[in-house]
């Protein structure tokens, strides 16, 4: 198999992963995909991004129980019963929990441009999104060509003050997603993905 090959085998063969084995991930190895996400483009080069690496068994729960309230909160406004609602709240704790690495990406504007105006300064965030976005990519790929398994989730983003309260997160720095990180105990199946004459459109719409 040449370079290329093993390039898109890697892409494609990248899958999420929910459960995890019992086993520590090394220090070195998390280093590496910290590496690999701070190589991603952004925005003017800005890198507006931060990685909060979690292996502390009590601050797992500590996070998990408490970004939990707030999702039971938003569970019941959204009508699920008590009982839904619990089973859901339950099933994200023990999941947190049971990751062996947490990684909480988030985001700051400190060197995007500044603009006075409401439209330039939407879209300067949104590209600061878009860089977090692109570093989370990169790690995901390096996590599964390391033997990791990892899962992406937008969590964070509903949670954000209480991410940042637990985590002791500066007021300018936003949680943007959490990966749990670990060496995977499931195979899963490859998603369906929809065909490229779908979605590809050739010199416009």
């Amino acid at each position: 198999m040449n370079d290329i090959e093993h390039f898109y085998r890697v892409i494609e063969g990248r899958r999420t992963v929910r459960q995890f084995k019992d086993k520590s991930v090394e220090k070195e190895v998390l280093l590496r995909l910290i590496r690999a996400a701070i190589w991603a483009p952004s925005a003017h080069n800005a890198q507006p991004w931060h990685f909060i690496i979690i292996r502390d068994g009590k601050m797992k729960e500590k996070l998990a129980v408490s970004m939990g309230e707030k999702f039971r909160e938003d569970l019941l406004a959204n009508g699920f019963s008590k009982e839904e609602s619990e089973e859901r709240v339950k099933t994200s704790i023990k999941r947190m929990v049971s990751a062996p690495v947490l990684i909480i990406a988030c985001l700051t504007m400190r060197d995007m441009d500044k603009y006075p105006d409401e439209r330039r300064q939407k879209a300067e965030y949104v590209m600061a999104v878009q860089s977090v976005a692109a570093a989370i990519q990169n790690l995901l790929l390096a996590a599964h060509i390391e033997g990791l398994g990892a899962c992406w989730r937008c969590a964070p983003l509903f949670a954000k003050d209480i991410v940042r309260k637990v985590l002791n997160i500066p007021e300018d720095v936003e949680p943007q997603a959490l990966i749990e990180v670990g060496y995977p105990d499931e195979k899963p199946s490859p998603p369906p993905r929809k065909p490229i004459e779908e979605v590809l459109h050739w010199e416009g719409w």
